[in-house]
């Protein structure tokens, strides 16, 4: 099999038994980059050292001394996160001029590991949006069709692991931004919970603490080694019981696409075939309040960041200034009538997982729509605002909860399911993903010859 197909297990096996070399996996998917980023456009920055530390890693295995768990481990990082020796962009173009000189915690985590970085994932500005598109680097293609949005704000990652252009990647997720992207491409993507991940050196958050970092894979055995690499809080193993599962395939009175409420039938069957017993219900919790307020904390954020960073404020797109306006003229009444909103959320989970272990649901309301727009306008012949896609996942951040993403059987374009937990689940979440996951599906273009 060629080394670009091979996830991040089979390589660490291959790089153990000498079959494979670090040097090898790098170079081989520096080629595949070098003939799909132009159509694809999911890097915004190449590691020129990759190929050197790669060398070292290679080195490192043929001694028998590799540094850890992902000595040799070529990732992709989202273009939020900081990562010594290139920028942070954040779709920014004052910020893509500046090279970093750390890390922040999670990612100074995987390079301890041994992890080699061949470079940076687009993002739309500010990563406040569900597509990926900015003035800095332009618009994110969907490998399965370049026509259409591999969805955001991590859509560079999630690009570029399902076109073999990197063997995985890391995200952030404030509002959905790991889980969608990775159901529009056929990947798993892990949200941890709040504390499970550390922030620390950093970017601002301007999603409070919503926005967390989390890993995107080919497989449920890579998701879950390099959450146990990120991870502050290790979740040990646990022993995978029956599971008593609320599934919830709609929201209200929102709208979903007919071909994921099929998708969400079939999930539904297959953990009921593995032993789960399966209530089929609407969410017990009135989520009204918490939507009302949901553009506010990122207006406000964004307001608060721009009066410590002017010079990223001067090269903003003007829509995001004018986010930030609305932002700056709430009161700091209007932010802890938000907070209430949320701690309100937060509380009334207790009730919902006293009765049910696991919720499932999709992990978007729309398939993937032309990737220049912002957001679908119609979904089942309904029209719907800006989150009308995103109807499944922001509440999820609000809670802190973990969740997982994962692909659920489907014939054409790829189609997203999620699992959401109680804290320190995540663990539990990725082996019950592991087991009613459809098989990763290369999309056509992957086949472009390297």
């Amino acid at each position: 099999m060629s080394i670009w197909k091979l996830d991040i297990t089979d390589l660490l096996a291959g790089y153990a038994d000498g079959s494979i070399t670090p040097t090898q996996a790098v170079a081989c998917l520096q080629e595949r980059i070098a003939a799909l980023n132009q159509t694809l456009n999911a890097y915004t920055a190449i590691n020129p050292d990759a190929l050197i530390q790669a060398a070292a890693s290679t080195q490192r295995w043929q001694n028998g001394t590799p540094l850890g768990l992902l000595d040799g481990v070529p990732l992709i990082i989202k273009d939020n996160l900081v990562t010594a020796g290139m920028p942070a962009s954040w779709g920014n173009a004052y910020l893509s001029k500046l090279a970093c000189t750390h890390d922040e915690a999670p990612i100074a985590k995987l390079r301890a590991a041994g992890a080699i970085f061949l470079g940076k994932g687009n993002t739309p500005e500010f990563a406040v949006e569900g597509y990926t598109d900015n003035l800095t680097f332009g618009v994110t293609r969907n490998p399965f069709d370049p026509a259409l949005t591999p969805g955001g704000s991590s859509g560079g990652v999630v690009a570029a692991v399902a076109a073999g252009m990197a063997a995985a990647g890391i995200g952030t997720d404030g509002g959905g931004s790991i889980r969608r992207p990775a159901g529009y491409t056929g990947l798993l993507g892990l949200k941890p919970g709040i504390g499970h991940v550390g922030r620390r050196g950093g970017l601002a958050q301007v999603l409070l603490d919503f926005e967390v970092v989390g890993p995107i894979a080919r497989s449920a055995r890579d998701l879950a080694l390099l959450d146990m690499v990120l991870a502050d809080t290790p979740c040990p193993p646990t022993p995978l019981k029956s599971m008593r599962i609320l599934a919830v395939e709609a929201l209200g009175e929102s709208p979903c696409d007919p071909t994921i409420r099929e998708a969400f039938d079939d999930t539904c069957e297959r953990l009921a075939a593995l032993g789960h017993p399966v209530t089929r219900a609407q969410l017990p919790i009135d989520l009204r309040a918490l939507n009302a307020v949901w553009s506010q904390i990122g207006a406000i954020g964004l307001a608060n960041y721009f009066t410590q960073a002017p010079e990223v404020r001067a090269s903003a797109n003007p829509k995001y200034l004018e986010m930030a306006q609305a932002g700056a003229s709430k009161t700091a009444t209007d932010l802890y009538q938000i907070m209430e909103i949320v701690f309100a959320l937060r509380n009334e989970l207790a009730a919902l997982f006293a009765a049910y272990d696991i919720v499932l649901t999709p992990t978007a309301a729309a398939n993937p729509w032309p990737a220049s727009e912002p957001f679908p306008t119609e979904i089942d012949g309904h029209t719907v605002g800006p989150r009308g896609h995103a109807v499944f996942t922001g509440w999820v951040n609000a809670a802190g909860l973990p969740a997982v993403a994962f692909p659920a059987a489907s014939e054409g374009l790829p189609i997203g399911m999620q699992l959401i937990g109680q804290h320190g689940s995540e663990a539990l979440l990725t082996d019950l993903a592991s087991t009613c996951v459809a098989p990763f599906r290369w999309p056509a273009l992957a086949a472009t010859p390297t």
